[in-house]
């Protein structure tokens, strides 16, 4: 380990050393319960040129912890203690560091290449050649092994892929592209065999001896996996049962009076020890043997539970409390405490090394656009279902509707042909939500690290939808036009397709701002269809907006909605300078205009082309919207959290029940997790 003053001489100013001090993070509880810690206590630090392993069972805090180092905690969790990188307070967010979750965020229609060749146009500077970019694509590709899958697509629900090993390495392969000093990963072996787990951590290994500082949480991993991690933080329960090099972990279990045998896995037995799921595997297999072997006197099967595992004869909880105990009392606490403090004392080093694209606005754009079109363009169920929906709609429309004629029993008919295409239709673009859902998923991961910003994504969201929507709005207006006979003339089926155009891409924007706030997507479809629901009621259609009650459906409701101005453009367009037949002889045709003013309520002296500028101004608030409610997630909300901690903190240690919370609960009180959530682990009886 170098100290802080050989880093000062050396002047490797891009050297990320974080370390954390007295961590906890707790799910505040305002009732009578007690207040839920994640992490209590914890400290250490990662360093460069070296990797940190965080184990621990299923809900020991191994994620908490990486969150809570990268800035990412949820929103109802509180956290207290100190943060340090590279000595400086200094939260880590939106490109500071790389990201791995464990969940592969990825777009399942490109090919890897395709992947990680634009991830490195939307970051790697803009003055680099394409074939310099191209030669940093294909050595990302060697370098994680991705050759043999290079062309293969990604896959997704109608497209099969990659294996899940090779998802986890491309994730890698995103995320190293740009060279970043600091990379945290969420379990990356969970779901893969032993082969590809052990590439995975090599390929870490190998990141983390240029220089890099890799801090990974991992489940259980096997012999030859656990020997390339250098460090090791052992957590249970949230409180640290040891922190040190990997080495010497068995030393101190064996210190402790809990040695390691010398056929078992390492992080078996560590896990072993603290994993209180094993004290009802014990009993459950004595309770199982005792019933299919009636036979076994009591001394027989007091001596069987004896050779399943020699730490069934003490409770996990009591293994756990004594290794908490002589860890904190121990050499390895008081040399990580003594390097934590040497951490805070460097100096000469940036504290927040940039992560950030270094390709200019434009060519992220471009590049975006040409991404999420072939995505689209990819996806059966993004438009081309909904294109040929909208085309069998058209028809339908058309044969119930075919040549209504300019008789006066057909107005009606004609208004509600149009009220279908202006409003019913659009509402076939919530079609869509699940791709909206899975397309912010992308963008939440890249934003989080730092690979665009929220203005580019805005534009190409809309600049790459628009070819599809023009092609669906022109299949549908052609049909509709020619077997219903709308008024003929280029302008008038131009204003059609426009007015269509911009409902859609309307409903569109306002279902992405959905996407953007809701949790999941039956929440979003709720939420959007509920929405197109009132939109679609005070469009006056159902009733006329002369008839509409003037508080809250005539003010504001329908002058911010969508559809009725999309609606009222439509039946001037089809209805001005039309003459209709009189129901009485030798009675004058009655003008359009007489129609849209007395029968449906519609003021023809205002211009179509002024409903469609509306339409067209609602669209772009819906797109500031969404700008505006990314951005605030991302710089207003951090600012009320900190607020809320602050607040909460000063709430609950004033309660005695969180001051004198035991480091561990009774066994009354233990919340066990399932056994089936402990991947890999190994039964007593081995």
């Amino acid at each position: 380990m170098a100290t802080p003053e050989e880093l000062e001489q050396c002047g490797d100013e891009t050297a990320m050393y974080v370390a954390w001090d007295d961590l906890t993070v707790v799910i505040p509880n305002f009732g009578e319960g007690a207040t839920k810690r994640l992490l209590n206590g914890v400290n250490g630090f990662g360093e460069p040129n070296r990797i940190l392993a965080v184990m621990g069972p299923s809900g020991s805090g191994k994620s908490t912890l990486l969150d809570a180092l990268a800035g990412r905690l949820a929103g109802n969790v509180v956290m207290s203690g100190k943060v340090l990188v590279n000595g400086k307070n200094k939260r880590l967010d939106f490109g500071a560091s790389a990201y791995v979750t464990q969940e592969d965020v990825l777009l399942g229609t490109l090919t890897v290449r395709e992947s990680i060749a634009y991830s490195a146009h939307l970051r790697l500077p803009s003055k680099l050649t394409n074939e310099k970019i191209s030669d940093i694509v294909e050595a990302t590709i060697t370098e994680m092994g991705l050759q043999e899958c290079s062309d293969r697509t990604i896959g997704n629900w109608h497209l099969r892929g990659i294996s899940g090993g090779e998802k986890k390495r491309l994730s890698i392969a995103l995320e190293v592209l740009t060279k970043p000093s600091l990379l945290f990963l969420d379990e990356p072996t969970s779901g893969l065999d032993s082969a590809s787990a052990f590439f995975v951590v090599q390929i870490l290994r190998n990141i983390a001896s240029s220089g890099k500082t890799v801090i990974s949480s991992i489940h259980q991993p096997s012999g030859e996996v656990f020997a390339l991690f250098d460090d090791l933080l052992l957590l249970s329960g949230g409180e640290t049962v040891y922190f040190g090099e990997a080495k010497s972990a068995t030393k101190f279990f064996g210190e402790a009076g809990f040695p390691c045998p010398s056929r078992r896995n390492p992080s078996d037995h560590f896990l072993r020890c603290v994993n209180s799921d094993f004290d009802n595997v014990t009993a459950t297999l004595v309770e199982s043997r005792r019933i299919h072997d009636s036979s076994f006197s009591i001394y027989q099967l007091h001596e069987t539970s004896h050779t399943l595992d020699p730490l069934d004869d003490i409770p996990t909880a009591e293994i756990r409390t004594i290794l908490v105990r002589k860890f904190k009392s121990s050499e390895y606490a008081a040399a990580s405490r003594a390097r934590i403090q040497e951490i805070t004392s460097i100096k000469g080093l940036v504290t927040e090394r940039n992560n950030r694209s270094q390709t200019n606005w434009w060519k992220q754009l471009r590049i975006l656009t040409q991404r999420s079109f072939i995505n689209m363009s990819r996806d059966l169920g993004y438009y081309w279902l909904r294109i040929a929906v909208y085309v069998v709609l058209a028809i339908s429309v058309g044969s119930i509707f075919f040549n209504v004629g300019r008789n006066h029993t057909n107005v009606m008919n004609t208004a509600a042909c149009g009220g279908f295409m202006a409003g019913f239709m659009t509402f076939m673009s919530i079609g869509g939500f699940q791709s909206f859902i899975e397309e912010m998923k992308v963008f939440s991961r890249e934003r989080l690290n730092g690979h665009y910003g929220v203005a580019v994504y805005t534009m190409s969201n809309l600049l790459s939808s628009l070819p599809f929507i023009i092609l669906m709005c022109l299949s549908t207006t052609s049909i509709v036009n020619y077997m219903v006979k709308f008024q003929s003339g280029a302008s008038h089926f131009f204003y059609n397709c426009l007015d269509l155009i911009t409902a859609i891409v309307t409903v569109e924007s306002c279902m992405m701002m959905i996407a953007s706030v809701v949790p999941n997507f039956l929440m979003g479809v709720m939420l959007g269809a509920g929405y197109i629901g009132v939109m679609v009621l005070s469009a006056g259609f159902f009733r006329l907006f002369p008839d509409l009650p003037i508080v809250f459906w005539r003010y504001p409701v329908s002058y911010i909605n969508y559809g009725a101005w999309a609606l009222q453009g439509a039946f001037k367009n089809e209805m001005i300078g039309v003459e209709y037949d009189s129901p009485l002889p030798l009675v004058p045709k009655m003008k359009g205009e007489l129609i849209l003013e007395t029968v449906l309520g519609i003021n023809p002296v205002s211009s179509k082309w002024l409903d469609l500028v509306v339409v067209m101004m609602i669209l772009i608030a819906y797109r500031i919207c969404f700008f505006a409610i990314l951005k605030f997630r991302e710089k207003v909300f951090p600012i009320i959290h900190m607020f809320y901690t602050k607040r909460t903190l000063s709430h609950i240690q004033k309660r005695p029940s969180f001051r004198r919370m035991a480091p561990f609960p009774s066994n009354r009180y233990h919340v066990h997790h399932a056994l089936s959530s402990q991947e890999g682990l190994n039964s007593p009886l081995q």
